[in-house]
């Protein structure tokens, strides 16, 4: 599903993704071949007429060594250490509806974030690969159920249920009940 992209955070975050391409010194056709993306939808995220999905951001990110929460909190200005709840910035994946809230505020020189994520019932969320190789999660279910596959083996979490992995390769979240699967992942960088 495609939507143009018409949020101040998709203009946010185009211009940082425009920004870091050009900070590399590669041309679109290199991040394409490193990213397995077209250069043709690689253009267009840039141009913020395409709204990323979350799978799109995640083969991005790898791409450039960086994690979904560093690419948003870079996107922002400025480096508060505190941010209100109505400063804590949301995004939305265009395709599945997958909600993630940044709940740390944005800075360099830490190696931990707090991400609040929901993802609508049915719906599942897909990343090719980690952003990091060894980035550790602690994943702490709220309320719903979902299914986590990681490296081949599945997880089934259900409210109240914590799961501390390092994330190596792909990874499916799959909200498995009749309402979203909501959670925290504190995220440790190595």
């Amino acid at each position: 599903m495609e939507k143009a992209a018409t949020g101040g955070m998709d203009r946010l975050v185009a211009g940082r993704l425009t920004a870091l391409r050009g900070q590399r010194g590669w041309t679109l056709e290199e991040l394409a071949g490193r990213s397995g993306m077209s250069r043709a939808t690689l253009s267009r995220i840039e141009r913020c007429e395409l709204s990323p999905t979350a799978a799109m951001l995640g083969k991005l990110c790898s791409a450039y060594g960086w994690t979904l929460s560093r690419l948003f909190a870079d996107a922002e200005t400025g480096s508060p250490s505190l941010v209100r709840a109505s400063g804590q910035v949301v995004w939305t994946d265009p395709e599945s509806g997958y909600q993630r809230k940044a709940i740390s505020p944005p800075g360099s020189g830490f190696r931990g974030e707090m991400v609040e994520v929901k993802i609508p019932p049915g719906a599942t969320v897909t990343f090719e690969a980690s952003p990091l190789p060894r980035l550790e999660h602690h994943l702490w279910m709220i309320s719903g159920a979902l299914d986590l596959e990681l490296d081949g083996i599945r997880h089934s979490l259900q409210a109240g249920d914590c799961l501390r992995y390092l994330l190596n390769g792909p990874s499916i979240f799959e909200a498995t009940g009749k309402r979203a699967a909501h959670y925290v992942v504190v995220i440790v960088h190595p």
